[in-house]
């Protein structure tokens, strides 16, 4: 039976509501110095202010290795109400000491994202819902490879959905070809962010077409001067068939960006978002993108 897989356990996909389908309650990262997401007490209020503006479930993306804070997890959702989601997997290169990818290479990736979705995160017990990868700029990596490789063992192994990071949104294609193409990922369980930071309304049909999702993340973020364009692409690949494909997302990555430390934060995807969007492409496309599509996207028949 299909079920989206939560910190709290497995749930039916449409007990999910509204969703945000690309978020961060906690994240850390050398490439985010003195950013960082790792206060329980923040993640609570936005979490919190995000069910207030009638959030249901939040999909959390922060992989291995980036403070995740899995066993914080549970106590959040239960107290707020909000579903949450966490993730296995593992980012680019740049976001993890090279004597930690040294020994993630000395050992098997493909077993460790496995038990995180089977077993548990560590010793919490709470189990991965989704795995994270990364793509590169227009392009992709040894390192990139060695993820999805590893990434597509566990999807085999489990039928976990592959949740994929595009560097400002490029390399859509590449994704496709090695996960679906080489690997044998079925387009529909991968996951393609971030593709309003590229506004590429043919590559994102393309990318549509082979039935892949479009996750459109990112309105948080103050140096995306993209985020005017995306009603256009939602409403181009609306209108195109593909209303059924699309996800939509926040992507909070700083504790800045939080609404409740005077950022837009976790509420400005149903507060502002949301109603543009509507007048973009409709009030049923959008109700379609927040409910439906991440029922569909984040579920699974669990092995």
């Amino acid at each position: 039976m299909s079920a989206v897989r939560t910190v709290l356990g497995d749930v039916a996909p449409e007990s999910l509501g509204i969703c945000d389908a690309h978020d961060h309650l906690y994240l850390t990262s050398p490439q985010l110095p003195d950013q960082e997401l790792d206060s329980t007490a923040g993640a609570a209020r936005e979490l919190a202010a995000f069910r207030a503006a009638g959030g249901g479930s939040l999909v959390q993306w922060t992989p291995y290795g980036m403070g995740r804070h899995a066993g914080d997890l549970p106590e959040l959702s239960r107290t707020t109400g909000v579903h949450a989601v966490a993730a296995t997997g593992l980012h680019q290169a740049a976001h993890y000491a090279p004597e930690l990818l040294a020994l993630l290479r000395a050992g098997d990736l493909g077993a460790l994202f496995i038990r995180e979705l089977t077993q548990g995160i560590g010793d919490t017990g709470v189990r991965a819902g989704l795995i994270k990868v990364a793509g590169g700029f227009h392009g992709l990596d040894a390192h990139a490879r060695w993820t999805m490789e590893a990434a597509a063992e566990a999807h085999r192994a489990t039928g976990a959905p592959i949740a994929v990071h595009l560097e400002l949104g490029t390399g859509a294609l590449d994704v496709l070809d090695v996960l679906c193409g080489e690997l044998g990922v079925p387009p529909a369980r991968v996951i393609l962010g971030h593709l309003n930071r590229s506004p590429d309304l043919t590559l994102h049909q393309e990318a549509a077409k082979a039935g892949a999702h479009l996750a459109f993340d990112g309105p948080s973020r103050a140096h995306h001067a993209t985020d005017w364009r995306m009603p256009d692409a939602v409403r181009a690949l609306a209108d195109a068939g593909f209303a059924d494909q699309l996800l939509l997302g926040g992507d909070t990555t700083t504790a800045g960006a939080r609404s409740v430390n005077g950022g837009p934060g976790m509420p400005h995807l149903l507060r502002r978002v949301r109603p543009r969007l509507q007048l973009a492409a409709g009030e049923g496309v959008v109700e379609q993108i927040l409910t439906t599509n991440p029922a569909r996207a984040f579920a699974a028949e669990w092995a």
